[in-house]
């Protein structure tokens, strides 16, 4: 069954397909702390403008939010080097990079959200709802 899952379902994993062409015309350049693995075509196309196609391979579920900004911006072509070449400097004040959570069992829900049971705290100055007939 697993094999199955492997061959037909590109969001969990990457596909046989895709791991074939990318170990024949592809270099791995780096993995982020995700697991992620990113790759760089061997050759130039012209499809791309003379340059190098660039790959991400997403550890399991595939997620482009697992993707920080510096390996975004590798993507993108917005700058040549890897991530660990940039010499980016963190200010201590930054946090690591999070995956977007909304959709999961660890999304942010505020109190009085429908999934903590839609209860709010009344408030002193508390809104009338409009209805049409006022």
């Amino acid at each position: 069954m697993a094999f199955f899952k492997r061959l037909f379902t590109w969001w969990n994993g990457a596909t046989l397909g895709t791991l074939f062409s990318v170990s024949r015309g592809f270099a791995q350049v780096g993995e982020d702390d995700f697991g992620n693995r990113y790759f760089e075509a061997k050759k130039t196309s012209p499809e791309y403008e003379g340059r190098k196609r660039r790959w991400v391979i997403y550890k399991g579920y595939a997620d482009p939010t697992t993707v920080s900004p510096e390996w975004h911006g590798w993507l993108h072509h917005t700058y040549d080097e890897k991530p660990d070449e940039l010499g980016i400097k963190r200010h201590d004040w930054q946090l690591p990079h999070q995956p977007n959570l909304t959709g999961t069992p660890l999304a942010y829900k505020p109190k009085g959200s429908l999934d903590r049971g839609a209860r709010r705290d009344e408030v002193a100055a508390d809104y009338e709802a409009w209805s049409p007939g006022d």
